[in-house]
């Protein structure tokens, strides 16, 4: 599997037109909401369901340091996403603009 990444920049400008799946946990998402859907990683694979909708549609998926989005992308390509993203470096590359 070949997980492809976005910078912290396309990100940047393309942040209104994407489809972003935050996987950070509640109290992250508190700290900082980016917007989109938000499914924590320890409720994803019970929760694709949810996601349905995205499967065939570019997503960003997104953490806060970009390692748990690829664990999350892997998990979601197993179950038949495609055009799946990580923001690489996370949401901490992108505050770091």
């Amino acid at each position: 599997m070949n997980i492809s990444s976005i910078s912290a920049t396309e990100f940047k400008e393309r942040y209104p037109h994407l489809h972003i799946l935050d996987i950070r946990t509640p109290y992250e998402i508190e700290e900082f909401d980016i917007g989109g859907l938000q499914i924590p990683l320890d409720e994803l694979l019970l929760s694709t369901e949810k996601i349905l909708h995205l499967q065939n549609q570019e997503t960003i998926v997104v953490c806060y340091s970009g390692l748990q989005s690829i664990i999350a992308c892997k998990i979601l390509e197993k179950k038949g996403f495609q055009h799946l993203r990580n923001l690489a470096g996370g949401l901490e590359a992108y505050l770091n603009l």
